[in-house]
């Protein structure tokens, strides 16, 4: 069975999402089935009821937590914003998980260091942020098969995003800090990261092409738009 991996998707940022999906592809040692996780599509199928959210940065904001629902498998299941690229294999986070934990993340504790966003929105802190921007979920541990359309529907935002859903805090794994590596919130590493987030702008939005591996991004996009 090909590996699931759930990208958010925001009509704002279709290239991102592309850019994202391309890099995943190429870089996979094996097939891998790349699902774009599209709010309308959600609502139409009655899957995701929220209200319209104005306030938040992405369409994805909340639907990201109906990914283990919608894989529909019992082994492990991959979502991540679509401002990333992927510069390695990610069959690779997949090896040697813990099949007691219900999730896996890079656990940041950083302050952000803007104050508005790429798109004008504001920054906002607050705890285990970004944790869910890449999240392993193991869709055969408990507290993940609890995580239906109807919680994600109904619970506050702060809820789902702490997962405070997993009831064992000890049942989040952990992994390294470059399978999401938060472009200018931490030094440039000697060695280029597995996994790039353009957290606070990607080169796909005027005056944001001079972040640190904005010219891999570039590269990556040049690659998805040749004939």
């Amino acid at each position: 069975m090909k590996q699931k991996i759930f990208v958010g998707y925001d009509s704002r940022e279709d290239i991102a999402w592309q850019v994202a999906r391309h890099s995943l592809l190429r870089h996979a040692a094996d097939e891998i089935d790349v699902i774009p996780l599209r709010q309308a599509a959600l609502r139409e199928l009655g899957l995701y009821t929220r209200p319209y959210d104005p306030m938040s940065s992405t369409e994805f904001s909340l639907t990201r937590f109906l990914t283990p629902y919608l894989a529909f498998v019992h082994g492990w299941v991959l979502f991540c914003d679509c401002d990333f690229l992927f510069t390695t294999d990610i069959g690779q986070v997949f090896r040697h998980l813990d099949p007691n934990k219900a999730l896996y993340c890079v656990q940041h504790d950083y302050t952000p260091a803007f104050d508005i966003k790429m798109d004008g929105k504001q920054q906002t802190s607050y705890p285990r942020k970004n944790w869910s921007s890449f999240m392993l979920f193991n869709c055969s541990h408990p507290d993940v098969k609890a995580l239906t359309p109807d919680v994600v529907n109904s619970a506050t935002p702060a809820f789902l995003h702490r997962f405070e859903w997993i009831h064992n805090e000890d049942h989040i794994g952990s992994l390294p800090l470059d399978w999401n590596f938060l472009e200018g919130e931490y030094p440039k590493p000697q060695t280029v990261p597995r996994v790039i987030h353009y957290t606070n702008g990607g080169p796909w939005f005027e005056n944001w092409e001079e972040v640190d591996y904005g010219d891999l991004w570039l590269t990556e996009r040049d690659l998805y738009l040749k004939p």
